[in-house]
C-alpha cells in the first residue's frame, strides 16, 4: 500500500523525491519521509507523521543528486515519526513497500545479537539486516538480505559514500525509469508519468543497481539479465484541482469522458479478446472492494447477454477456496491500479490452473497486465481521490462491452438489451448536473445508519453506494438485496435510520417499493433514486424521490452510481471529512 520513489541524476533529488511522493500519496498518507545523498557522501534523512506536505519545510535546505522517498500506509506500528520511512542503520537508508511475514523471528535473532530498534515496523528489520550484511558492496548486501525475507517487498536503499540506489523486488511492484542523464524508480508507472520516455518493469527476484552510468539488473544470484524497455504510457497526473474543492468532485465530473474513452479503447482489444474467449463456457469475475462491485454488474451482463454461467468472488476469498477451473474458464480480474495484491494473486492462481485471464484495469504495465492473456483498458485517466469514482464506472463500461462482444460471437447470445452505450456520456453529464442529493446527504449525516437497497443489478450499485458512504463519511452503512430487508435487517430500522432504494428496473419496481413501504411503516426515513415513473407517483410525498435520466436498466448503473457517489461526497463535506483521503485507507492495496 505504501509508495516508494527514487531519483539519481543532476537535479535536486530532494525536489524530485518530494514531487514523486505527492504523486504517490494515494498509496498511503499516514507518514512520509526522504533520504538524500549529498555531494560529500553523507545522507540526510527527514521523516514526519502525516501528509507528504509536512516534509516540504524540512527538505528545502537539503541538497544532493541522489535520493529515495516513502509515503506510508501503516501495517506494522501506528503512524508516527519513528515508524515513518526511511529506516537507517549503519550509514544505509532504506524504504520498503510490502509485508515481511517472518519479521518477528528475524527481529528476535537480531536483538539476541545486541541490535536495538527504534520503530515498531517490519521494515526496520530489513535495514538492520542490510547493514549487518554490508561488506563494502551494497548490491551484494541486498542480495544476501533478501534471501532470508518471507513475504513481499519492493526495496530501495542508498549508502553513505556510494552514489547509487540498490533496488530489489518480490511480489510488490517496481518500475525503473530512463530519462536524459537521470534515472528513476517508483512503485508504479503513474508516478513516473511525464518524467521519462522509457520504463522497465522488474520481475520477482530481480535486483537493480542505479548509478550515474545507467541501470544494471541482476537475478538473485547477481548474474546480469536484460529486461525489456517499454514506452512510458503513464498518463501524467495533474495535481491542479481545476476549480473544484476536492479531487473526488473533479473526478465525478470526468466520468462522461471516462465512459467515452473506455469505449474507444475497447475497440483496440476486441479482436484479441474474441480470440482469447473462443471456446469459453464459464466466466468468473474477481476483484476487491469497488472492483468486486463492478464485477457483480459484469456477472449480470455475461449471464443476460451471453447466457453463459458467470460468478463473482472477492479476490481474497477466491485465492483460498481451491476454485474449480478448466481450460474453458475465463477469469476477469478487475482492479483500478492493477496492483491489488489479492486480485493479482487470484489471477496468478487462475492462470496456473489453465484459465484464460482477462485484466480489466486503469493502469497499463501493472502487475495484473503482466499475468493476463488480454488487458481490457479502463481509460479513466489518473484518479487521485482514494475512493474510486470514474474508474468504477469505467470498469462497468468495460465489462459491459466484454459481455456484449462475447454474446455477439456466441450461439446463445441475446443482445436485445445491449445497446445505447453511445448515449451514456451525455446522460452521465446530465445526471451530474441535475441530480440533487444535498437533502438526502443531510438526512444521512444525521442518521444512525444508512441502508442501501436494490434488486438484481440495482443491488450491485447499492453495495457500491454503501461502500462509498462508509469510505468518505464514516457513517455506518450496509447494502442489501431489497427482498432481504425483512429477513433480519428490519430490526435495525427506527426513526434514526435511513433507507436508500435504487429502482431502475420497471419489472421489479413494485417489489422494491414494498421494501420502502416496510421502512416507512416502522418509522424509518426513506429515499428513492429512480428513473421509473410509477415509483415516483407511488412514493411522492412520503419518501424523498431523486429522479435520474431515463435509460435501459443494464446501463442504469452508469447513472445510479453517479447519484450515490455524489451522495457520499456531499455527506462527507457536510460532516467536515476529507473525501479525497479518508482515514485508514489507501487507494492501491498492495498487501493482504
Amino acid at each position: 500500500m505504501c509508495g516508494i520513489i527514487g531519483y539519481l541524476g543532476k537535479k535536486n533529488a530532494a525536489d524530485e523525491v518530494f514531487c514523486g511522493l505527492q504523486r504517490l500519496e494515494y498509496r498511503g498518507y499516514d507518514s512520509a519521509g526522504a533520504a538524500v545523498l549529498s555531494a560529500d557522501g553523507k545522507i540526510s534523512v527527514v521523516k514526519k507523521q502525516g501528509r507528504v506536505d509536512n516534509l516540504k519545510p524540512y527538505l528545502k535546505d537539503i541538497a544532493g543528486a541522489t535520493g529515495i522517498g516513502h509515503t506510508r500506509w501503516a501495517t506494522h506500528g501506528k503512524p508516527s515519526d519513528a515508524n515513518a520511512h526511511p529506516h537507517v542503520a549503519g550509514g544505509i537508508a532504506l524504504v520498503h513497500n510490502g509485508i515481511i511475514e517472518n519479521y518477528a523471528e528475524l527481529k528476535s535473532a537480531l536483538e539476541a545479537c545486541g541490535e536495538t530498534f527504534l520503530s515498531e515496523t517490519d521494515s526496520e528489520v530489513i535495514a538492520k539486516l542490510l547493514s549487518k550484511n554490508f561488506k563494502g558492496d551494497l548490491i551484494c548486501a541486498l542480495a544476501e538480505t533478501v534471501k532470508v525475507l518471507k513475504g513481499s517487498y519492493a526495496l530501495m536503499a542508498i549508502c553513505e559514500g556510494n552514489n547509487s540506489i540498490a533496488v530489489a523486488k518480490y511480489r510488490s511492484s517496481v518500475i525503473l525509469g530512463y530519462g536524459e542523464n537521470e534515472y528513476f524508480c517508483a512503485s508504479d508507472e503513474p508516478a513516473l508519468a511525464g518524467k521519462c520516455k522509457e520504463i522497465c518493469v522488474l520481475d520477482d527476484g530481480d535486483i537493480a543497481c542505479i548509478t550515474p552510468d545507467g541501470i544494471e539488473i541482476y537475478n538473485g544470484n547477481l548474474q546480469r539479465i536484460i529486461r525489456e524497455k517499454k514506452p512510458n504510457t503513464g498518463a501524467e497526473q495533474s495535481l491542479d484541482l481545476g476549480g473544484y474543492p476536492h479531487y473526488m468532485l473533479k473526478e465525478l465530473h470526468e466520468i462522461p469522458v471516462a465512459v467515452e474513452n473506455t469505449a474507444k479503447a475497447f475497440e483496440g482489444v476486441s479482436a484479441k479478446l474474441k480470440s482469447a474467449l473462443n471456446g469459453v463456457d464459464r466466466i468468473i469475475l474477481v476483484g476487491c472492494g469497488t472492483a468486486y462491485h463492478a464485477g457483480l454488474a459484469g456477472k449480470r451482463y455475461f449471464e443476460q447477454f451471453a447466457r453463459v454461467p458467470a460468478e463473482c468472488d472477492t479476490a481474497g476469498e477466491f485465492r483460498y477456496k481451491n476454485p474449480v477451473i478448466t481450460e474453458r474458464t475465463a477469469v476477469f480480474a478487475v482492479s483500478q491500479s492493477g496492483e491489488t495484491a489479492d486480485t493479482v494473486e487470484a489471477a496468478r492462481l487462475a492462470r496456473g490452473l489453465g484459465a484464460k485471464v482477462i485484466a480489466v484495469t486503469n493502469v497499463l504495465n501493472s502487475a495484473l497486465t503482466r499475468i493476463a492473456d488480454v488487458t481490457v483498458p479502463v481509460s479513466a485517466g489518473p484518479e487521485i481521490c482514494v475512493a474510486a469514482t470514474k474508474s468504477y464506472i469505467g470498469q462497468i463500461t468495460a465489462l459491459y462491452l466484454c459481455a456484449v462482444g462475447f454474446a455477439k460471437n456466441g450461439s446463445n447470445g441475446n443482445c436485445a438489451f445491449a445497446d445505447g452505450l453511445e448515449a451514456m456520456p451525455k446522460l452521465c453529464k446530465k445526471t451530474l448536473a441535475q441530480v440533487n442529493t444535498y437533502s438526502l446527504a443531510n438526512m444521512c449525516a444525521l442518521s444512525s445508519g444508512v441502508y442501501f437497497l436494490g434488486r438484481d443489478i440495482d443491488y450491485a450499485v447499492a453495495l457500491e453506494g454503501s461502500l462509498k458512504l462508509k469510505e468518505v463519511s464514516y457513517i455506518h452503512s450496509e447494502g442489501y438485496p431489497a427482498g432481504e430487508l425483512k429477513h433480519g435487517t428490519l430490526a435495525l430500522i427506527d426513526e434514526n435510520a435511513v433507507a436508500v432504494a435504487l429502482i431502475f428496473d420497471e419489472t421489479l419496481a413494485g417489489k422494491t417499493v414494498c421494501a420502502v413501504e416496510q421502512v416507512l411503516s416502522r418509522g424509518g426515513k426513506a429515499a428513492v433514486i429512480t428513473n421509473v415513473e410509477s415509483v415516483k407517483k407511488a412514493l411522492s410525498g412520503r419518501a424523498l424521490v431523486l429522479e435520474t435520466c431515463a435509460c435501459g436498466k443494464f446501463l442504469s448503473p452508469l447513472v445510479s452510481a453517479i447519484a450515490v457517489q455524489k451522495l457520499a461526497y456531499e455527506t462527507a463535506v457536510i460532516l467536515g471529512r476529507d473525501p479525497d483521503k479518508p482515514r485508514n485507507l489507501a487507494k492501491s492495496v498492495t498487501v493482504e
